[in-house]
């Protein structure tokens, strides 16, 4: 009998390098970009709208009993007991203002637990994809998180948005600051939490975020050996989330300055 997961994964993999490719020929044509405010720092294009419609499609046609929920369309309702969730364009401030960070994001759901993520970075070509049990990678270098010696051996990523809480950033930045840490933000926070997963970064930390921006990433943390929150992926998919995920060296300095600032 075939692995369900692994039959998925492997179709996402291909569906996230096609679509990554259609996403990056719109990013070198910004020029010719529509671009449309949906709200305070939010912004939407026909990129994101169109890279969202060619993953549904290609979701459709290989698992058409499944869910599908993303962010610039009304979600599908399914049947098989597994939910897509799309991030078409996970950093669009970024990605229309010409700055290369940005991703591709797709998680699949599967009893309100996360068990595929891939955030795929078009420009730098690095496809991060993990399952739930299997590992995490970079393409095909397996990943690991950070093994230093605390806060001060590193970077915290910090996220926030027009959902923040009032002043809960500058309270977290603040904290890490004065342990002694140093602070990065930039602007995708899927693509933060990969670089969690990758070593590059020590931890991320955001007080609310929607299910397509971070439960790919949450994985791939987990799976490179990080800590993150125990969560329902159903409930994230309903109302989004905390993130908070680390290194396990820096897991509770985190967590006690977040729960400090949010």
């Amino acid at each position: 009998m075939s692995d369900p997961i692994a039959t998925r994964l492997a179709a996402a993999k291909d569906i996230c390098q096609s679509s990554g490719a259609t996403a990056l020929g719109y990013f070198r044509a910004l020029e010719n970009l529509t671009i449309e405010r949906k709200g305070h720092q939010d912004l939407v294009s026909e990129a994101d709208r169109n890279v969202e419609l060619e993953i549904r499609a290609a979701l459709a046609a290989a698992f058409p009993d499944d869910g599908v929920v993303g962010e610039e369309h009304a979600p599908t309702a399914g049947t098989s007991g597994f939910t897509w969730v799309i991030d078409p364009i996970d950093g669009t401030a970024n990605f229309v203002a010409g700055i290369p960070v940005w991703a591709v994001v797709l998680a699949c759901v599967h009893n309100g637990r996360t068990e595929i993520g891939i955030v795929h970075d078009p420009v730098h070509d690095e496809m991060f994809w993990t399952r739930r049990g299997g590992g995490a990678f970079c393409n095909d270098r397996p990943l690991k998180v950070a093994d230093s010696e605390g806060l001060h051996d590193g970077t915290i990523g910090v996220g926030y948005s027009g959902r923040s809480k009032p002043g809960a950033i500058h309270a977290l930045i603040r904290e890490i600051d004065v342990r002694g840490g140093l602070f990065y933000r930039n602007a995708s926070g899927a693509v933060s939490l990969a670089m969690v997963a990758g070593g590059r970064l020590l931890g991320y930390a955001e007080d609310h975020m929607n299910a397509w921006d971070y439960l790919a990433g949450q994985l791939l943390v987990a799976e490179a050996g990080g800590r993150v929150e125990d969560q329902d992926a159903d409930a994230a998919i309903t109302s989004g989330g905390r993130v908070i995920a680390s290194a396990p060296v820096v897991w509770e300095d985190l967590l006690e300055m977040c729960e400090d600032a949010f």
